[in-house]
C-alpha cells in the first residue's frame, strides 16, 4: 500500500481529521445502492471536489484534476452521514499542486457524535489558463512554496 503522499506515515496518536475543511454536506438516497452504502465513485467525486476548490484558491484561477493516487476506503457512507473533506496540499510544482485528501463521516443517532474516517487519496491539480493550457503557478505561491508546505495552506500567506 502507498504511504499516501508520505504524510504522517506510521504515526501512532489517535488519529484526527488533517487539513483543511473544504467540503461539508449530506449524503442522500440517491447517493447509495440497494443497500444504502453509499457509492464510491460519489465518494471519490466529493474529495475531487475539495481539492479543486483548495487548488483553485490556490493557484489563482482555473485548475483541472491530472491524476489521483490509490483511494483507500476504510469504512462504509450510511444515508444521512453529515461528510466532510479535509485536504492538505503536500508539494508545490511549477504548474501543479498535489494534494492530499481525507474524507470523514459525523454518524449517529446522537447529533452525529461519532466521528469516522472513510477514504483518503491524494490528487494531483494542474493550473491552466482559459484555452485549458498549463500556466505557472502564481509566484506568491511559489515563493512560499516551503512555508506553505510546513504550515499548510493559509490564505495569509499568498
Amino acid at each position: 500500500m502507498a504511504d499516501l503522499c508520505n504524510a504522517e506515515a506510521g504515526s501512532q496518536t489517535p488519529e484526527t481529521p488533517a487539513g483543511i475543511l473544504m467540503l461539508r454536506t449530506m449524503s442522500m438516497p440517491a447517493d447509495a445502492n440497494p443497500n444504502g452504502d453509499v457509492f464510491g465513485g460519489w465518494i471519490m467525486s466529493q474529495m475531487d471536489a475539495g481539492g479543486a476548490m483548495m487548488a483553485y484558491e490556490m493557484c489563482q484561477g482555473k485548475v483541472v484534476t491530472v491524476a489521483v493516487d490509490e483511494i483507500v476506503f476504510r469504512n462504509p457512507v450510511k444515508v444521512g452521514d453529515v461528510v466532510c473533506v479535509y485536504a492538505r496540499c503536500v508539494h508545490i510544482g511549477n504548474t501543479s499542486l498535489k494534494v492530499r485528501l481525507q474524507f470523514w463521516t459525523k454518524r449517529g443517532v446522537s447529533a452525529r457524535s461519532t466521528r469516522v474516517k472513510v477514504a483518503e487519496s491524494c490528487f494531483t491539480y494542474v493550473a491552466v489558463d482559459d484555452e485549458g493550457k498549463k500556466r505557472p503557478l502564481p509566484l506568491s505561491l511559489t515563493e512560499h512554496r516551503e512555508e506553505i508546505l510546513r504550515r499548510g495552506y493559509s490564505a495569509d500567506l499568498l
